[in-house]
């Protein structure tokens, strides 16, 4: 707020500030429903991510963990991407690179024209017909940062957001105003009048309804989609796996049901190793949405049978911004945690930035990649340092801010240097003469001290820009030396008095783990999820017991092949109808399961011949078969199965698909199913059943 008070308070960030970006702070500021909206979002964001890190003791250590090794994939970047594309062109997957937007629009628009029908023109000849596609989109950012959208409609192409938080701003005709909560900015009331009117709904302010609507219009993209379109959260070096985080279920519809699946990847976004991905993925949903695990996670190898699957891997400047002093911006794994942090995001929200990547880190790579223009942004900056206090691969934000305000210049290899105002200049250097030289430094604090007013803040005058709206705290009256020495302290090398630190009061202790099967339960539990143990002899009676209760008589159901023996048989012997995998009106589908991790209440779910992913997609009940012997502790055993790696895609599933992009309000099945039951076959576990529908 101080860019906007009076045109002398912080004159110097003031004038580096342009008078368009005045505007938007002035409006963002000035507009009671953003402010409300912003503020119920980020302190949400916040509680969420202190809770779920509270679950993970070694937080720090997986964060040092984490930072190294983005700096040291960063650095071998070539060699690394060399190796990930060779993998991947190996899986079968057409591996394309751009080394600009325009380059990566023409791609995605040669993908897409690619003629599905021929006829003959007057003299015979076969002529290739263009037709107008539906495109599905999965949220992506490298989709907007190349401006993916409007090129396509351009070309005549139907294009639908299909993350419920893009479908609202793109009925709205807007951009993004998070990079993990695109909606943010808008309460309840204007999705309901937007859909009242866009959709034809009854006006109604119930999320649930109004998430329910949304389902409903895009479910018949999902399956009309020609072409789906998606964004890559990591791309693994060593078996050439797309890995998409999701909570929605959108981003395994656009992944999993369109003929053609196209992926949008900046080139950083790799990772070397399944356990390298492993952590990363146990910090970014925990730094993004306040989960231990996304809803949805997939790991993506090959095409699915008659589909054909693409990555455009994107460079748009990324390589001059490794080569310049901003290169650590690239560690960046968009968890969107620093502008959830950050005080000047929290009152002007993304709209104000005018760029794709707002925020902290959104002021750092719009000065990279878009050009100096965006430079400016870095000056609505407090430099609080509470952006590098959650960065989960810990960039040093407010250092790269500096450097922007410095006039670092990616694009060209450049750094242009901005003189100082010459009483900053000159008030810097009496400073770093006095903090160069301790006895003088204790003298400067002894004086200052002593004229510290009693109500503890000086004034500083007006022609400094400070005193008109923000005082200076005054000089403690002792130095913190001197009041250690008087309270009879001594220190003994880098240890207070030599003694041993005792505990932290507060410190949180880790309990033993639980069996495997306990822990799942109670984990996936806790996500709305249910767990029925029985023996397998009696699976099928199990089963049937449930889907009667919801009177259900029609499935969809894995291959006998994939299930356990005879299950399939004894449930059409009871009069259950199995139908083809993609029915759409089908309530039910049946999966058997590769592993689950208990430490997360995950299944993971194989996909491919024989055992389709639509089966754990389509229904709004998906029931899964498990044997107890699957449960491995945690993530990093479930990837270093090689079935991950060899099946052509699969999927961790926690609990059902869900979504707060409406003010932050939880609805529980969006895109994939509201239930989640598992049949643990052979557990000796609490048994937790799902509540029985009227």
């Amino acid at each position: 707020q101080l860019l906007t008070s009076v045109p002398h308070v912080h004159r110097y960030n003031y004038r580096m500030v342009s008078a368009a970006f005045r505007r938007r702070i002035r409006r963002a500021i000035a507009n009671p429903v953003l402010q409300a909206a912003l503020d119920a979002n980020a302190q949400r964001r916040v509680d969420a991510r202190t809770r779920a890190l509270a679950s993970l003791p070694d937080y720090e250590e997986r964060r040092q963990r984490a930072a190294a090794l983005r700096a040291d994939t960063i650095a071998r970047l070539d060699e690394h991407l060399a190796r990930f594309i060779a993998n991947a062109e190996a899986n079968g997957i057409k591996v394309h690179r751009a080394r600009d937007a325009a380059q990566a629009r023409e791609i995605v628009l040669r993908i897409i024209n690619q003629p599905q029908r021929a006829r003959r023109d007057t003299k015979g000849e076969l002529v290739a017909l263009r037709e107008a596609k539906q495109v599905a989109k999965s949220k992506s950012m490298v989709s907007e940062e190349i401006g993916l959208n409007e090129a396509l409609e351009a070309a005549d192409h139907r294009v639908v957001e299909t993350d419920l938080g893009e479908y609202i701003v793109q009925l709205r005709g807007e951009k993004p105003s998070h990079i993990i909560t695109p909606a943010v900015h808008l309460r309840r009331q204007e999705v309901a009048q937007l859909f009242h009117e866009k959709l034809g709904i009854s006006y109604t302010e119930d999320v649930e309804t109004l998430t329910a609507a949304a389902r409903r219009e895009l479910r018949q993209v999902f399956l009309n989609a020609d072409v789906g379109v998606s964004g890559v959260n990591f791309g693994v070096v060593e078996s050439g796996t797309l890995c998409i985080v999701t909570n929605e279920g959108n981003g395994r519809m656009v992944t999993t049901l369109p003929r053609v699946h196209v992926a949008l990847m900046g080139m950083e976004r790799i990772v070397p190793t399944m356990d390298d991905l492993a952590l990363m993925l146990s910090l970014l949903p925990r730094s993004a949405t306040g989960q231990k695990i996304s809803v949805y996670t997939q790991f993506i190898q090959q095409p699915l049978p008659g589909q054909e699957r693409h990555l455009v891997i994107l460079d748009n400047r990324r390589s001059a911004l490794r080569a310049s002093t901003l290169n650590e911006s690239l560690h960046c794994i968009r968890c969107g945690a620093c502008l959830n942090a950050c005080p000047v995001f929290r009152e002007i929200g993304g709209h104000a930035y005018n760029s794709v990547y707002p925020g902290p880190i959104g002021s750092v790579i719009s000065a990279g990649l878009f050009g100096p223009e965006h430079s400016e942004l870095a000056y609505a900056c407090s430099l609080c340092g509470a952006c590098a206090e959650v960065c989960p691969v810990k960039i040093p934000l407010p250092d790269l801010l500096v450097r922007v305000r410095a006039g670092a210049s990616p694009p060209g290899g450049e750094e242009e240097s901005k003189a100082l105002p010459r009483g900053l200049a000159w008030g810097l250097r009496l400073y770093r003469l006095a903090a160069t030289r301790p006895r003088l430094y204790r003298a400067a604090q002894r004086m200052l001290s002593r004229l510290a007013p009693r109500d503890g803040y000086i004034s500083a005058p007006a022609w400094t820009g400070w005193g008109l709206s923000k005082d200076f705290p005054a000089p403690a009256r002792e130095t913190f030396g001197e009041w250690w020495e008087e309270a009879g302290n001594k220190v003994s090398g880098n240890r207070v008095t030599g003694q041993p630190v005792a505990p932290s009061p507060g410190h949180p202790i880790t309990p033993p783990p639980a069996p495997l099967t306990a822990q799942f339960t109670t984990e996936l539990t806790a996500l709305g999820g249910a767990v029925i143990p029985c023996a397998e002899e009696s699976l099928a009676e199990e089963i049937l017991r449930l889907l009667r209760g919801r009177d259900i008589e029609t499935v969809m159901a894995w291959e006998q092949t994939h299930l356990p023996l005879n299950l399939l048989d004894s449930l059409r012997e009871e009069g259950l109808r199995v139908a083809q995998a993609r029915q759409p009106d089908v309530q039910a589908g049946i999966t058997g399961a590769l592993a689950a991790v208990a430490d997360l209440g995950a299944l993971l779910i194989p996909g491919g011949e024989g055992c389709p992913l639509s089966v754990s997609l389509l229904p709004p009940l998906h029931i899964a078969i498990l044997h107890s012997k699957d449960i491995l502790p945690n993530l990093e055993s479930a990837l270093r199965l090689p079935a991950v790696t060899q099946a052509p895609a699969s999927v961790l599933i926690a609990g059902p698909s869900r979504t707060a992009d409406i003010e932050m309000t939880l609805s529980i099945g969006v895109h994939g199913p509201g239930e989640v039951v598992i049949f643990l076959v052979d557990g000796d576990t609490p048994r937790s059943r799902p509540a029985q529908k009227a």
